[in-house]
């Protein structure tokens, strides 16, 4: 697998194109920021009448163009909305508007494998994926560092198509990290998984089951919380500095033996069957298929689930167990009023 560097990287590729962020939120206000910081001069952020970014990226003294004004405008248009508006952008303000020979760019490469985008012929087509949320991409670029990130050409019209991309790459940090090249399926794929299984989905889904079990034996909702939730960070601080070996080398003997005699009876060979099936669905478009349906009709359950969640008894407790951490606050990455 292919991993480059800065020092692989032409920033003046990128420095030399009129480049348009779609959407301000936690992915679109990273990249445009550090675009402007690298040094990209003609950095515009495309956003429909009404949103809510127009004002959080005026206020960083971005040039804010409807979107089909900026298809018309931009050498590069970078897609960073959900997932489930794209195609829509595309369709209704970009395939008539792009210049000819543009580029188009994701972050992710859902709408463009599984077909839901197809870009005129002339375009050129790429993806930067950092792996990590914007306002990590943000930070670590703040201190001088970066966050890895996948690339991929989908379509290599211009035959400059790959070193823009690794520019593009590179002006918002992640060069400085590693950038790795994959295609729009592999990234596709393994992110929805990760997501669904462990990330988000597994994860959220295990620490619920933790607290709830210890709540209905008896204990005490601040004592579950910070053993099943509070303390993930701690464990998964130490696995990503140095992986499991050292988060086991950090933890006492009891914990790492519990680890091994108990950890398997949670994630046993009906859990593993289960993740085989998500994936099944990933790959097959069933996923993705049930989500986009889901958007048809104005996301009734989707947000059903997330109220669902918001009202679970875990986010009362966790809200006011961090006001006895001031300091998590001082330290927060997500700032809503801003980005």
């Amino acid at each position: 697998m292919r991993v480059y560097y800065d020092r692989d990287a032409d920033l003046n590729l990128i420095k030399g194109r009129k480049v348009a962020i779609i959407g301000y939120g936690s992915q679109g206000h990273a990249h445009a920021l550090n675009l402007r910081d690298s040094g990209v001069k003609n950095v515009a952020v495309a956003l429909r009448k009404g949103s809510q970014g127009v004002k959080k990226a005026q206020a960083q003294k971005f040039k804010v163009m409807e979107v089909a004004e900026a298809a018309k405008w931009a050498d590069v248009m970078m897609m960073l909305t959900p997932d489930e508006l794209q195609a829509d952008i595309y369709g209704n303000q970009l395939r008539a508007n792009m210049k000819d020979g543009a580029a188009l760019m994701f972050a992710h490469g859902l709408n463009i494998h599984f077909n839901l985008i197809e870009p005129r012929s002339d375009l050129d087509v790429m993806m930067i994926a950092p792996k990590g949320p914007g306002h990590t991409v943000r930070a670590e670029y703040q201190r001088g560092a970066g966050v890895p990130m996948l690339m991929a050409v989908h379509r290599d019209a211009s035959g400059n198509a790959h070193d823009l991309c690794l520019s593009y790459g590179a002006a918002i940090g992640g060069g400085r990290a590693g950038i790795i090249e994959t295609t729009f399926r592999e990234e596709c794929e393994t992110d929805l998984f990760g997501e669904q299984t462990v990330l988000c989905g597994g994860l959220v889904e295990l620490m619920k089951a933790g607290y709830e079990t210890l709540v209905e034996a008896g204990y005490a909702p601040e004592m579950a919380y910070f053993e099943c939730v509070h303390e993930v960070k701690l464990i998964v601080d130490l696995i990503y500095e140095g992986g499991i070996a050292t988060m086991n080398y950090s933890v006492s003997n009891t914990a790492e033996y519990g680890e091994y005699v108990s950890g398997p009876r949670v994630v046993d060979e009906g859990t593993r069957a289960e993740m085989k099936r998500i994936l099944a669905d990933i790959q097959s478009g069933k996923f993705v298929k049930d989500w986009m349906l889901e958007n048809k009709v104005n996301q009734t359950s989707f947000k059903a689930m997330r109220g669902k969640c918001v009202a679970h008894p875990i986010e009362e407790i966790g809200a006011k167990l961090r006001t006895m951490m001031p300091w998590i606050k001082e330290r927060a990455l997500v700032d809503r009023s801003r980005n």
